[in-house]
């Protein structure tokens, strides 16, 4: 099979299972709803058909399923074009997000706000401090890691590790300061969920994940070139420094965005674009959008089996895609020892 079947064939699957996950997700939970009355609702939506006669079947989609199902949609997108991103500019299949701090920057934002019982801009107080912590966290790191204009890659890993560490040490320091209801809720947020998704978070959401998608797909060809090392990507017209910042400040945007409202969510950034990788090659300019519908589906599913592996439970999201990304992790960690650091 050539690679423009193989490529044009993953599009396909991936955009054909996206939509069903999406379908069945909204139709799935404690009140069953067919899966076409679900596709009548959007079409009703739409201007395109009748719609469905069951008002609590349509206020349940519209009201509590769809917003969940589109912030999954989101979020998952949001960490697969991430993911792609810091393995570009670092050059390891072993980068995500999580590497220059923004995750445990908007945790550390989140569990102050928790702890201090904020209310200044009432349901938006948490998600507003998490995405603050996560951005200055960042950007903290790059401003940290820069020497003499220029930052070097293991100078930004080992900062983020530093930064990281002091991060958990001041959630450590909330947790013990919180009372018991402060705790839990610190607790399930670092566990990730999407259980309070509602269409105002997917509004706030929606313009920083397409902002930072479009500037992801603005640097694909310059990701090309910087794959073939920083001294030939210079030679051949590469700004390597400002490439470096601007995905590093697009990261920083959504990734702080995304967080805000769903928590912590480990593992998707890292296996998303990864298992992509070795089936469409390195390219940027495919792996990027790839990235983009693979995460979708996969925080979808992840998603789905949360809300309906237990009933009236709601497990965390965070527990799924480490129990799923862990061992991925532990043999890609193999696997790239074997190749000496190769690409996949």
């Amino acid at each position: 099979m050539s690679r423009k079947v193989r490529v044009t064939t993953l599009f396909v699957v991936l955009a054909v299972a996206t939509v069903a996950v999406s379908l069945f997700s909204a139709g799935t939970g404690q009140f069953g709803i067919p899966i076409g009355d679900v596709a009548a609702s959007l079409a009703h939506r739409a201007g395109l058909g009748p719609g469905i006669t069951d008002p609590f079947a349509e206020g349940t989609l519209w009201q509590v399923r769809f917003p969940r199902v589109v912030l999954a949609l989101l979020v998952g997108a949001v960490l697969g074009v991430s993911g792609a991103l810091m393995q570009g500019v670092f050059g390891n299949p072993l980068a995500e997000p999580a590497v220059v701090g923004v995750s445990s920057g908007a945790a550390v934002g989140a569990s102050l706000s928790i702890v201090s019982g904020a209310t200044f801009l009432g349901a938006f107080t948490t998600p507003a401090l998490g995405f603050t912590g996560g951005l200055v966290t960042t950007l903290g790191v790059y401003a940290l890691a820069r020497s003499r204009g220029r930052s070097e890659v293991v100078t930004l890993i080992l900062t983020g590790v530093a930064v990281n560490a002091v991060a958990s040490a001041v959630i450590s320091f909330t947790l013990f300061a919180g009372d018991q209801a402060a705790r839990e809720q610190i607790v399930f947020w670092q566990l990730g969920s999407l259980s309070s998704a509602r269409w105002p978070y997917v509004v706030t959401l929606l313009p920083f994940a397409v902002a930072g998608i479009a500037v992801a797909v603005t640097l694909a060809r310059r990701l090309d070139l910087l794959a073939l090392g920083e001294r030939p990507a210079r030679h051949l017209g590469v700004n390597v420094e400002a490439l470096r910042l601007t995905a590093i400040v697009a990261v920083a945007l959504m990734v702080s965005a995304a967080v805000s409202y769903s928590g912590i969510i480990g593992f998707v950034g890292l296996i998303v674009p990864h298992a992509v990788r070795m089936l469409t090659g390195p390219g940027h300019r495919v792996l990027i959008p790839a990235s983009l519908l693979a995460g979708a589906l996969l925080l979808s599913a992840a998603d789905l089996a949360a809300r309906t592996l237990f009933d009236y439970a709601d497990l965390p999201l965070g527990i799924l895609t480490a129990l799923v990304g862990g061992p991925f992790f532990f043999w890609l960690l193999l696997r790239t020892r074997r190749r000496s650091g190769g690409w996949a």
